[in-house]
């Protein structure tokens, strides 16, 4: 790797990489846009072009708005791949690695319209498979381009070393050992199976060739939709084989690099979800499934080129994997550090308020299958969050006598691991519940996990004082996730057990914080007692108690609950309010322990009740 020692404009830098990241969004949409389009048949259903029937604005006819919109974002693609390679021109031409990549993009989106402008024109039959193919395929390499300039201008502005002394990479990325190679060939490879994958779809091959693995009448006819169909399958063999190998080897060589190991795990479950996908679509499938199977596709090509990107850029010799895999192979304990991460006991009491909102939306037991797999995905996600949530707090984790024996900041895996353990779970979750529970379900575990991560990890919990009373949220989707797996919708009474965990939520991690009050000081983390005070909290805590018990109380009003319900819940709110006022009046770390223990068992059964109440 060879260093420029011409300092250069990060501001510049970053602006421009907020430009390059807007603009393989946009192309990400139209290779997705356009996918949806060859395989549903609309395509080319505009008898002109760049216009659909003579005109710039919607059509009339249902069958001509995909064309349109996928016209749109080439429209829209255009000027913003164009103002990305003149900008690496005027500011970066020195930064080949930068600017290169965005002049061969410029170019070949250019031919890849004018193929497409041929194919609109001439009508699908005359285009030709192999056409629809060489379309897909240019469109690719633009986003790989893109994508390597991308991914290099951020790699410097969040690499310490560089940003500090301002330097950019200038020559080469180098791709010198085994593990850099196999890189290469796996993005070959899935390349020609995305490509082959356009030519299947446009010959029909798949209607010629049922049969699994081989055609029937293969060695009988020998037809050519047979013999496409067959390499399209021996392809996927092949490229599931060097999926999991990558992983693999990623996992044992590139522990310490970050963008390497996460990435080479996020490719590789997409890879088998998207996989997984297709067999769901064997017998008919509905809208969303095709738009998301076509979604994950570019997506998994879109990280392989961020994975390998990062393999150049790392720039590693074979004698350090080496080094570092011998290290791997030396440690003891790692499927139990791996599970720690996951905070296992957090994750068993969501589950159990998942499970509670399946059975009281249900009104009965749920399903043994989708009860499986939502209890599957549920774990997943929440654990799959947990660890991306140590992955972010690792720094301060360090500095609280509380966290600071966790996985990561004890040294027992590495940065890279965890987070890359936690991105891979939380990907397969959400592609869980789309396969075997519903839709719906799978949105909302994938907004549990945003509001978790993105919301509460990284921007609320080290700016306010309310961090734990907004961030509550994330843990208050759990029933809503359960509700709408065995309902497939959403309704007013399921809110209410979303606000019982919401207004839960504060006391319980609020008695913990008067116990922990140096740690959280030590870490910079505003918590109720670093910022107001032990006594204001104690308070808070109270008040909050007094509206999550009188919550509880009112839910038969809306029909939630009944008489065996109003008792249970009655009783369980007066032992949780003597405990709050106890800790009010008193205060002391004992009774603040008490306060956190009593709160988890009273969550637990005010669940419990509910789902009794709603079997009788």
């Amino acid at each position: 790797m060879v260093i420029n020692p011409s300092p250069v404009d990060t501001k510049k830098l970053r602006r421009y990489g907020y430009l390059t990241l807007v603009t393989t969004i946009m192309i990400f949409l139209l290779i997705v846009m356009g996918g949806i389009l060859r395989v549903s048949g609309a395509e080319s259903t505009c008898p002109d072009w760049p216009t659909c029937f003579g005109q710039w604005t919607p059509p009339a006819e249902k069958s001509a708005v995909l064309d349109y919109m996928h016209r749109a974002l080439t429209l829209l693609s255009a000027p913003l791949i164009l103002a990305s390679a003149f900008v690496a021109w005027r500011r970066f031409r020195n930064e080949r690695w930068i600017s290169v990549p965005m002049y061969i993009a410029s170019f070949l989106f250019i031919v890849q319209a004018v193929f497409g402008g041929f194919m609109a024109l001439n009508g699908d039959g005359s285009a030709g498979p192999w056409l629809t193919a060489v379309h897909l395929g240019l469109s690719l390499l633009v986003q790989a381009c893109v994508l390597v300039s991308t991914v290099v201008v951020f790699y410097l502005l969040y690499n310490p070393e560089l940003a500090s002394r301002k330097q950019l990479i200038s020559t080469r990325l180098s791709f010198g050992s085994a593990f850099a190679r196999l890189s290469l060939v796996t993005m070959g490879v899935l390349f020609s199976l995305l490509v082959s994958g356009a030519v299947v779809s446009a010959t029909n091959s798949s209607l010629t060739c049922d049969a699994w693995p081989l055609c029937a009448n293969l060695f009988s006819t020998g037809s050519i939709s047979e013999w496409i169909s067959m390499a399209h399958r021996l392809l996927v063999v092949i490229a599931g084989l060097l999926m999991v190998l990558m992983l693999v080897k990623a996992w044992k060589t590139q522990r310490s690099q970050v963008p390497v190991l996460v990435a080479a795990t996020a490719a590789s479950v997409l890879f088998f979800a998207q996989a997984l996908l297709g067999a769901q679509m064997v017998d008919g499938f509905p809208p969303y499934l095709l738009t998301l199977h076509m979604a994950t596709s570019a997506a998994v090509w879109g990280i392989l080129v961020v994975f390998v990107t990062a393999v150049g850029i790392t720039d590693r010799f074979a004698v350090e994997e080496r080094t570092v895999t011998r290290e791997a192979d030396g440690r003891t304990g790692m499927l139990k550090d791996l599970l720690m991460l996951t905070k296992p006991i957090v994750v068993l009491l969501l589950l159990v308020t998942t499970f509670a909102g399946m059975v009281i939306g249900g009104r009965a037991w749920p399903p043994l299958v989708v009860t499986f797999w939502t209890l599957v995905g549920g774990f997943m996600a929440a654990g799959g969050s947990g660890a991306i949530n140590q992955y972010i707090d690792r720094y301060d984790d360090g500095k609280m006598q509380r966290t600071q024996k966790r996985p990561i900041p004890s040294g027992r895996l590495t940065p890279g691991e965890g987070l890359a353990f936690g991105v891979g779970m939380a990907i397969a979750a959400f592609y869980i519940m789309v396969a075997f529970v519903n839709l719906l379900a799978a949105l909302l575990t994938l907004a549990g996990i945003i509001y978790y991560v993105l919301i509460y990890s990284i921007y609320l919990k080290k700016t306010t004082v309310q961090n734990i009373v907004i961030g509550g949220g994330a843990g208050a989707i759990p029933p809503l996730v359960g509700w709408a797996a065995v309902t497939g919708s959403l309704n007013v009474p399921v809110l209410f057990l979303f606000a019982i965990v919401f207004l839960w939520t504060p006391p319980h991690f609020w008695a913990l914080a008067p116990v922990r009050r140096k740690d959280y000081a030590r870490a910079g983390v505003p918590m109720m007692s670093v910022i107001r005070g032990e006594r204001e909290t104690r308070w808070q805590i109270f008040l909050y108690t007094v509206q999550l018990v009188i919550l509880t109380l009112l839910l038969p009003l809306f029909g939630l609950g009944g008489g065996v319900y109003v008792i249970g819940a009655a009783l369980l709110g007066v032992w949780l309010l003597m405990t709050a006022w106890k800790l009010w009046k008193q205060g002391g770390n004992k009774v603040a322990w008490k306060m956190y223990r009593y709160s988890s068992m009273y969550l637990a059964f005010i669940f419990l009740i509910l789902m009794i109440d709603r079997l009788l």
